[in-house]
């Protein structure tokens, strides 16, 4: 070693220790730091102590339930029906001819059960309508989970959204209660909670995710949209809360798909936003209405799709457009393509309908549509449909083929809701249960064309052919694309 390297070491080492001396530390607890640094003792397991409460040793449901849950309620509907000794008693036409032959009807409780979920304190109740409906004078009970029971009042209903809304009786306004969230804020894998009455064995809670959002092919109606879940839902749960992690409504069970009557992890629930427009007319004591777009809109298809040039399968063609209506003065086109409604995407024509009704009348949305390929966006305002004359409408009575039907002049409103082409005719806006019409299999949306080979123009024509007596009735129905001749006895 050079003497140079020899006093630089040294002047390195005397720099060293004098660094250590000012800093406290000892040479031997140097070296013994240094050591550690390059051969690091491992760290020891923390300490594992017994949890303080139930939710930190497992994630658990619990808090949540323990909020939603005294919301929930079982709805139980006791109806007196009468029946009769044969099939054929209760069919008009034979006890016109055979009179009371059959015998007395006899009159028998039925009795049904379901759920519903309490929204305001002083007893507003959601249920589905199919929970409540039947025939016969009906009696409807709510049990609360503490075991309390009231009797409970219709306030309004609805077949086509299936909501319903009750009111509790002799209660003391001081009810638990859910609160709605605003279905829109849920994506597809949010965890979800179902409370019901399965089976009637007393509410039960199942848990499971949101498996799709938007769903509109299985409903019966345009106005139906619903969420899809894989939480256990059973005959019983309609009516039930569907709720999120919050403990707020997002859902009202309603129905499963099922081909053994029990749960495959397939059920769909009412979206929130659509079941708060309902509480808020029942509360206000009013009818909810849906828009009037014043257009026809049909769901693309593939064809469709392929003819317009869109890269997507999705959304509603406007095939026809209302002179003077609401789509005609916001510039809807034939032939436009509506692919969005106030930046929500929509699926097909059921869709839009959804979006457009849960905004409200009153209310300017933004539709984004395709037009020859270009995307526009023209803004709406939703308006109610005009409201038909009193001789527009009439119910029709007697010994004739439409006994039991509800009939209408073609008018844009009605004729847009039952997705019918403006033309000559009239409307079957809804057929009695059991009735005549009803048994000939009539249905809402036929367009009565000719009776006796008459043409039919109005209700008027409709009605004074009706009531004279014929032999053999012949009328002409047509149904969508199709023309159907029913030959029915006088």
């Amino acid at each position: 070693m050079s003497c140079k390297i020899k006093k630089f070491a040294a002047l390195l080492g005397a720099g060293l220790l004098a660094v250590l001396a000012a800093s406290g530390i000892g040479l031997q607890d140097a070296s013994a730091q240094f050591l550690d640094n390059l051969f690091p003792k491992e760290t020891p397991p923390a300490r594992r102590e017994v949890p303080a409460s139930r939710e930190v040793a497992q994630y658990s449901f619990a808090p949540i339930v323990r909020k939603a849950a005294p919301a929930v309620v079982n709805v139980y509907v006791q109806r007196r029906v009468q029946t009769f000794s044969s099939p054929f008693a209760s069919d008009p036409f034979f006890r016109q001819f055979f009179g009371d032959a059959f015998g007395q009807p006899s009159e028998r409780i039925q009795s049904s059960l379901g759920s519903g979920v309490i929204v305001s304190a002083d007893g507003i109740v959601v249920t589905n309508t199919h929970v409540i409906r039947g025939r016969g004078e009906t009696e409807i009970r709510v049990a609360l989970a503490d075991k309390r029971e009231f009797d409970a009042k219709v306030l309004t209903q609805d077949d086509k959204t299936d909501i319903a809304i009750l009111k509790i009786e002799n209660g003391d306004h001081q009810f638990p209660t859910l609160e709605l969230e605003d279905s829109d804020t849920l994506e597809v894998g949010d965890m979800v909670l179902a409370i019901g009455n399965p089976f009637g064995v007393g509410q039960t809670v199942t848990s499971g995710i949101v498996s799709a959002l938007a769903r509109s092919e299985i409903g019966n109606s345009d106005s139906q949209v619903f969420i899809q879940t894989d939480a256990a839902i059973n005959p019983g749960n309609s009516g039930g809360a569907l709720v999120d992690m919050s403990g707020k409504l997002v859902g009202i069970n309603t129905m499963i798909f099922s081909q053994s009557g029990g749960s495959q992890g397939i059920g769909f629930a009412i979206p929130s936003n659509l079941v708060r427009l309902y509480v808020q007319g029942a509360a206000e004591g009013r009818k909810v209405e849906r828009p009037w777009l014043g257009a026809r809109l049909e769901t693309v298809t593939r064809d469709m799709a392929e003819a317009l040039g869109l890269d997507r399968i999705a959304g509603a063609v406007v095939a026809r457009v209302s002179d003077a209506g609401p789509a005609a003065r916001a510039g809807l086109l034939a032939g436009d393509v509506v692919v969005s409604v106030d930046g929500f995407e929509v699926g097909d024509a059921r869709a839009v309908q959804y979006r457009l009704t849960t905004r409200g009348i009153g209310s300017k949305v933004k539709v984004g549509v395709i037009r020859h390929g270009q995307p526009q966006t023209v803004e709406l305002t939703l308006v109610a449909a005009p409201q038909p004359g009193r001789d527009d409408v009439r119910n029709l009575a007697g010994q004739h083929p439409l006994d039991g039907a509800r009939v209408s002049n073609v008018l844009p409103g009605i004729a847009d809701e039952l997705g019918v082409d403006e033309a000559t005719g009239v409307i079957v806006v809804s057929v009695r249960r059991s009735s005549t019409a009803a048994r000939l299999g009539f249905q809402p949306g036929d367009v009565i064309v000719e009776v006796n080979q008459h043409k039919i123009e109005s209700v008027s024509d409709l009605d004074a052919l009706l009531g004279t007596r014929q032999r053999m009735w012949l009328v002409a129905v047509r149904r969508g694309d199709k023309v159907f001749n029913l030959q029915v006895p006088g």
